[in-house]
């Protein structure tokens, strides 16, 4: 596979206070709001920042939990590094062949219709992979 069928699309964290982080990131580092969706029927909020469109940047992804009562620490505050494919079922047979832990296998993202799978990186760290 060739650099041009990958893409760098975003970085995530959670955040306890969804529109204290996005004020944090617009006021102090001039990102723009890019998009904001709320998923009643999984009970959080994703908040999409940056400083273009995602279609020619990659972003920061903020996700809200809205019944998280405990602050995060460092260690489970890590989301996941997200990269984009042009044929995800293609891939995650070919890095399964290969060894790779695929942790969620390809398909629709649970509320939504996006085409998401999930694996791990040699030292466990989460990479979503999300079909383009």
């Amino acid at each position: 596979m060739t650099e041009s069928n990958f893409k760098f699309l975003h970085t995530m964290i959670r955040v306890m206070d969804l529109d204290k982080s996005i004020k944090f990131y617009t006021n102090f580092f001039n990102m723009k709001l890019i998009r904001k969706n709320d998923f009643p029927g999984g009970k959080f909020s994703l908040a999409f920042l940056g400083y273009g469109s995602e279609e020619n940047n990659t972003v920061l992804e903020l996700t809200h939990n809205w019944d998280q009562d405990i602050t995060y620490d460092k260690g489970n505050a890590w989301g996941h590094i997200a990269l984009g494919v042009k044929d995800i079922y293609g891939l995650c047979n070919s890095l399964e062949n290969n060894g790779i832990k695929i942790t969620r296998k390809p398909g629709p993202m649970m509320h939504g219709t996006t085409v998401i799978a999930f694996i791990q990186d040699p030292d466990g760290y989460s990479i979503e992979l999300i079909e383009r």
